[in-house]
């Protein structure tokens, strides 16, 4: 649009002068100028799909396997069928099989809330991981990227699925973030990608697998049910990895000492790694098992009298705790026997001037203030973050030829609050709760509802000793409290690696979990 000489002399007046001399200054309206008309906009541009496909081979297990990878941006609607986000992806299908819709497939992402897959996608289960220092700091680049020879690309198709406003995933059109930002707002938008990735590429007939991490595994329990009990999506198998179903668990709620409990053999696994106790046994295994009874016998029953202990009876037990802990019977005994994650992590190894890690407690990193009496961060991000995303994002663009315009997130920062609140129908199958009070959200009945709509459902629990974000004992408890009839009680397993949350970063434990779910896959498989 052309400006007219009245115009340009408008803009000058009210960038140049004072708003008070403006009235007296402005010259009257010429009738005969021509009508100024508002500036039309321009009509904003559909949100589009994009994929890249690209051809690959990879050795596992003696045998070459061709497989391809797409990489690309899938479109979710509304119930009106308008635009709400463009949700990435990375599938990788193995190229010569005569008949992929009853091979095998796989549907991976992390947890947070908030979290990219890139963690599982390039550190334990897609066909290239970086090379990282285990147990340590990682140095900076140049990294490097290698096949993944415990990809399990041998046994099943697998895709990889960033949570909305992570990796390249966006809301778009009458998308808002809060339309994605909840228990099961989040497994709605997961349940449709699923639904189109499986229509469009003839995978119904395919045995299907959930295989979450972390918040990943809480995710995994409310979408198995929502694909099962809605969408009629019988699954074969759901993996958790590094599982929380009951967030109660995690949790130093004051009045509510489970948590206390079921981190103690956790603290204890640590104290055995770090060579921080006063008489350490030679063994890991059956140190935990002593760590598990005490915990759940003489030290509940401790906490379980509250103010009615005597101080006789909590130093008593404070002793025996220092056995298991690696922390001073003092210390113990100030803290009335109630040491939080936070707490320990900056206790433990304060003479060494070292904090133990949350995600992995095998990392460890400088205490800059020794008079700390909480951790200041977790060492463990800092350790192999740098690693995971330069190769993520240099995969991404060489290798997969995607993004190259597009910024890729590794968490949603600045993503909204999660909404922990469950939608008015309760769980997503036919049963509605029957209750609505506040607490910690909890996803157990949706496992539960899974296993027991589906009796051929097989669930595998993956566990790090050295996890302090989802302690394994934590983890027992709730799968001992799920309330399974006895007859699907075998369908349920757990497994254990001398690692962390991301027990795949240390190699011999990326061998054995590959190995384990490799089993796991036949097994839930077979008729």
């Amino acid at each position: 649009m052309k400006i007219t000489r009245i115009a340009r002399i408008a803009v000058f007046v009210l960038l140049v002068l004072p708003v008070g001399r403006l009235a007296a200054q402005t010259p009257p309206a010429n009738p005969g100028a021509p009508e100024m008309k508002p500036a039309q906009t321009l009509p904003v541009p559909a949100p589009k799909e994009e994929f890249s496909v690209t051809d690959h081979t990879i050795r596992l297990g003696g045998q070459i396997i061709p497989y391809k990878a797409t990489a690309g941006l899938t479109l979710l609607k509304n119930d009106a069928g308008e635009p709400t986000g463009l949700m990435y992806s990375v599938a990788y299908t193995r190229s010569d099989v005569k008949d992929p819709s009853r091979r095998p497939i796989s549907f991976f992402y992390n947890g947070g809330p908030g979290s990219a897959s890139l963690w599982l996608h390039m550190g334990a289960f897609g066909p290239r991981r970086p090379v990282t220092t285990d147990g340590v700091f990682t140095p900076p680049a140049p990294y490097e990227l290698v096949d993944n020879t415990e990809s399990l690309l041998d046994k099943t198709d697998m895709v990889f699925i960033d949570a909305m406003n992570t990796g390249f995933s966006r809301p778009v059109g009458k998308g808002q973030p809060k339309d994605f930002t909840g228990i099961d707002e989040d497994a709605q938008a997961f349940a449709q990608f699923i639904l189109t990735y499986v229509t469009r590429n003839d995978r119904w007939n395919s045995p299907k697998f959930l295989m979450g991490e972390s918040y990943g595994t809480f995710r995994s329990a409310v979408l198995g049910n929502l694909l099962q009990s809605r969408h009629s999506m019988h699954l074969n198998g759901i993996v958790l990895i590094s599982s929380v179903l009951d967030l109660s668990t995690l949790n130093f709620t004051p009045g509510d000492d489970r948590s206390y409990i079921l981190y103690l053999p956790s603290y204890a696994a640590v104290a055995w790694y770090h060579k921080a106790l006063p008489d350490r046994p030679a063994e890991l295994a059956p140190f935990l098992d002593r760590a598990r009874t005490f915990a759940a016998g003489e030290y509940a029953a401790a906490l379980f009298k509250g103010a009615k202990l005597t101080e006789a009876e909590k130093t008593a037990v404070a002793r025996k705790m220092a056995a298991f802990t690696g922390l001073s019977p003092d210390y113990l005994v100030k803290s009335d026997l109630r040491v939080s994650l936070m707490h320990f992590n900056a206790e433990l190894l304060r003479s060494r001037g070292l904090t133990s890690g949350r995600i992995d407690a095998r990392f460890t990193g400088y205490t800059r203030d020794l008079l700390t009496e909480s951790a200041q961060g977790d060492p463990e991000g800092p350790a192999v973050g740098g690693a995971f995303t330069a190769l993520l994002n240099a995969y991404t663009r060489n290798e997969l030829k995607f993004g190259q315009d597009k910024t890729y997130r590794n968490n949603s920062y600045g993503f909204g609050e999660w909404n922990w609140k469950r939608l008015p129908q309760g769980r997503m199958g036919g049963v509605s709760y029957d209750r609505m009070e506040p607490g910690s959200p909890n996803v157990m009945e949706d496992l539960v509802e899974a296993m027991v709509t589906n009796p051929r459902l097989y669930v595998q629990v993956e566990n790090g000793y050295y996890d302090m974000a989802t302690p394994f004992f934590a983890t027992e408890y709730t799968m001992d409290h799920l309330g399974l009839p006895s007859d699907l009680k075998d369908r349920l397993t757990l497994n254990y690696y001398p690692a962390g949350h991301m027990m795949y970063l240390q190699d011999e434990s990326r061998v054995a979990l590959h190995d384990n779910i490799a089993r796991f896959v036949d097994k839930a498989v077979r008729r």
